[in-house]
């Protein structure tokens, strides 16, 4: 009789074995697939996109009308609210709200007709164009902004080259046609004129400034005519009809309805064509018209944006010393830190590392490779982003962009994978070329003071230089824009009870050398300029001029002045 031993079983046959490992293979493969086939769906939902103008075009006023449309909100605030009204979503800082400009980019996470939108409104302003600069590395679209009575303006210029430098397409909403704008047909020949592009018109307006009561689709040739609301605070009614209905004449008035029809048969004789794929290459722009404030136009734009913007898409990174190709889909999870925002939450006074996701699902609690730390690194508590909101998420996707609350861990640029380590393309850092040395008021207010120079300079916002032998309580800060002082301040008070004096400094050049600091203070420099240490502890030097500069160049031949570390 044969005897088995207690827990031991007898070896399947080798026919046994090969149907085993088949049905367990079958079920990874199954598993396998699901996982794909759910990655490719949510990639396919996602829709990221930057709003970028120059400064009072709209952006701001715009992004708070999608947020109506799409559902995110019940009512639309304003810019500049009025005493009863709210402000917008975006601009939650109190120096925005007061000023009534953006300081700083804002991503908003919101569904809307099955697509997943993670919009990122970012400044107008050239004195904050550093924060716009880093916020469109983590875009796959931008929306461009335009004031209908004032067309292309020097900070459109500067972020449209940016765009077209980063291969991102380009939509544009030209805005403010509820105020006497330039001819259509003028602007659509100024965008292809100033900035080397076709520029297709979408839909056509319908009157002009007091007269402006809706837009024409020229793709599905309806008249849309819309009505006001309130403050344009909610969705403005809209009605429908076709070129040819005969009220259309008596309902728009007889100057704008013959406007109209000579518009609509020139443009379908004249007009180019739109094409797809040269829009997804930036050499086509669709161009939208309407009216932000007071929400004509709002809605088909919205729909637009979800029908043309294109899902997230392969991002050049290197890994294992080679350049790649990182498609959306691959199964490793992958991302990048573009930006980090101290004292969104005032109950905790944390700061926050936005972190823009480009392949793979991203679980909570995964463990995954640092690559400027070299090591891994548990990713807990994410949020997704709703302005200064935030609420736990357990799951997100390529095109999501999630928060973490950071203490010290992320840096701008910091790269992460659950695979091999990845690289993506450096973000840069501009040279600063305003200076000032800044102190607290009240010495025992002198710790607080350090810790909020330190989290304000994580966000970029600024940098932090200290005089070699000099003191650490008097730094020097430098910035890229002048307004940037305004805000430090108005922010070390309000967020940290700090007030401060700053004293303004003739310096307008700063350069890093990759020596010992003893050995920069030692070299031969022109008399006004000034030898400093970042954070990091490298060497920086402080020039009043060019001239300076080329003076430092020929006296230490062989040492290369940088202008970024």
């Amino acid at each position: 009789m044969k005897v088995e031993r207690p827990g031991f079983s007898p070896p399947l046959h080798r026919s046994g074995m090969t149907a085993a490992l088949a049905a367990v293979t079958s079920r990874r493969m199954t598993v396998v697939a699901e996982l794909t086939d759910e990655l490719s769906r949510e990639i396919a939902r996602r829709r990221t996109f930057a709003i970028i103008s120059h400064p009072d075009a709209g952006k701001t006023t715009l992004t708070e009308k999608l947020l109506l449309y799409g559902g995110a909100i019940e009512e639309a605030g304003s810019v500049r609210a009025r005493r009863q009204q709210r402000h917008t979503t975006s601009d939650w800082m109190a120096i925005e709200q007061s000023r009534g400009i953006s300081i700083s980019s804002t991503v908003l996470q919101f569904e809307y007709e099955g697509s997943v939108l993670n919009l990122l409104d970012t400044p107008g302003h050239q004195d904050f164009s550093e924060d716009t600069y880093r916020t469109l590395a983590a875009t796959d679209s931008a929306v461009m902004v335009l004031d209908g009575a004032k067309g292309i303006e020097p900070q459109t210029r500067k972020l449209f080259e940016v765009c077209r430098m980063r291969h991102i397409p380009i939509l544009c909403f030209i805005n403010k046609l509820d105020q006497p704008a330039r001819d259509p047909f003028e602007l659509i020949g100024e965008i292809e004129r100033e900035l080397n592009v076709a520029a297709v018109p979408m839909n056509w307006p319908i009157g002009n400034g007091p007269t402006f009561q809706g837009v024409f689709d020229l793709r599905k040739q309806q008249v849309l005519r819309f009505e006001r609301t309130q403050h344009g605070a909610s969705i403005a009614p809209v009605k429908v009809s076709g070129l040819d209905d005969p009220s259309l004449e008596d309902a728009v008035g007889p100057y704008a309805w013959q406007e109209l029809r000579e518009a609509a048969e020139l443009l379908e004789g004249a007009g180019h064509a739109f094409d797809r794929r040269a829009f997804e290459y930036g050499r086509v722009i669709p161009v939208f018209f309407g009216s932000a404030v007071n929400n004509f136009g709002v809605e088909p734009f919205l729909h637009a944006v979800i029908e043309l913007a294109p899902p997230p898409s392969p991002r050049h990174a290197k890994q294992k010393g080679e350049d790649i190709e990182l498609e959306p889909v691959d199964p490793n999870f992958t991302g990048f830190v573009f930006k980090i925002q101290a004292n969104m939450d005032k109950r905790h006074r944390d700061r926050l590392a936005f972190m823009r996701i480009t392949s793979g699902a991203f679980e909570k609690d995964m463990l995954v490779h640092h690559a400027r730390l070299g090591r891994e690194v548990r990713m807990t508590r994410p949020h997704r982003l709703f302005a200064r909101e935030r609420v736990g998420v357990e799951r997100a996707y390529p095109g999501d962009v999630i928060g973490f609350v950071n203490p010290g861990l992320f840096q701008i640029g910091d790269a992460v994978s659950s695979g091999d380590p990845v690289e993506f393309d450096r973000i840069p850092r501009f040279a600063p070329e305003y200076f000032a040395t800044l102190r607290a008021k009240q010495v025992t207010r002198q710790k607080q003071f350090q810790k909020g120079l330190e989290q304000l300079e994580e966000e970029g916002a600024m940098q932090v230089f200290v005089v070699h032998e000099g003191l650490r309580s008097e730094p020097i800060l430098a910035v890229v824009g002048e307004l940037q002082f305004d805000v430090l301040q108005s922010r070390l008070e309000t967020e940290y009870n700090v007030e401060t004096t700053m004293t303004s400094l003739s310096y307008k050049l700063a350069r890093w050398v990759d020596r010992d600091v003893d050995e920069v203070a030692r070299m031969s420099l022109p008399s006004k300029s000034r030898v400093a240490t970042d954070r990091n502890g490298h060497a920086v030097v402080l020039f009043t001029s060019d001239w300076e500069l080329d003076f430092a160049q020929k006296e230490n031949p062989g040492v290369a002045f940088k202008s970024a570390s």
